[in-house]
Parts: structure tokens; sequence; C-alpha cells
């Protein structure tokens, strides 16, 4: 990958852990109102809090899991593996790379790993 390159995906990195960032601090903040309103209430209410609480964990289950990707991305730049498939080494096309920064497979591997995960 040539230098330019790289400089604009590190840019594109750090920008989406920064947003993640903010959201997972967000869906925190709102996770504690959820919590603290808690009081004693119906069932419904309770089971419509659980839900709640429920889709904030798993939202920010899945950022958590994006921002792992993104660090391991960042570090991989770090060590000249950026851009290179961690399965079959080799080189991630640059259109996917703009399209998901993070990714650590080429197309080819990341299908075959999804089938075999089904």
């Amino acid at each position: 990958m040539d230098e330019s390159f790289n400089e604009k995906m590190h840019e594109k990195l750090v920008n989406m852990k920064k947003e993640i960032i903010k959201s997972l601090i967000s869906e925190s903040e709102d996770f504690r109102e959820i919590i603290e309103d808690l009081d004693p209430k119906d069932l419904a209410d309770i089971a419509a809090d659980d839900i709640d609480r429920k889709t904030i964990e798993a939202l920010s289950t899945s950022e958590i899991k994006r921002l792992r990707m993104i660090d391991s991305a960042i570090s991989r730049m770090e060590n000249g593996k950026y851009g290179i498939c961690v399965k079959c080494n080799k080189k991630i096309p640059k259109e996917r790379l703009e399209a998901i920064p993070y990714t650590p497979m080429c197309v080819s591997c990341k299908t075959s790993d999804e089938r075999r995960n089904r």
C-alpha cells in the first residue's frame, strides 16, 4: 500500500474510533438513566425496561467489537501488515479497505469464514 493511502485510512480509522467512543459514552449515560428510573412498577413496565437495557447492551457489544477491530487495524498499520489478509496473506483490494477500513480479511477468506460459521 502506498503511504498516502495508509495515512488516509489511518485518519479514517481514528475518526471511526472517536465516534464509537462518543457513542458508547452516550449509551452508557442512557443505560445509567434507565437503571436510575427503575422503581416499583408493573410487570409490563419492568419487561419494557429490561428490553431497553438489553438493546443498549447489544449495541454496546457490537460497538466494542468494532472498536477492537479498529484497534487491530491500527496495530497492523504500525506493523506494516495493514491491507494484507490475515488468513491467506494476499493483498486486500483498496476498494474493500475504503468500504471497511478495519477489515482483516479479503473478500474470499471472509466469505469462506462466514460459510463455515453458519
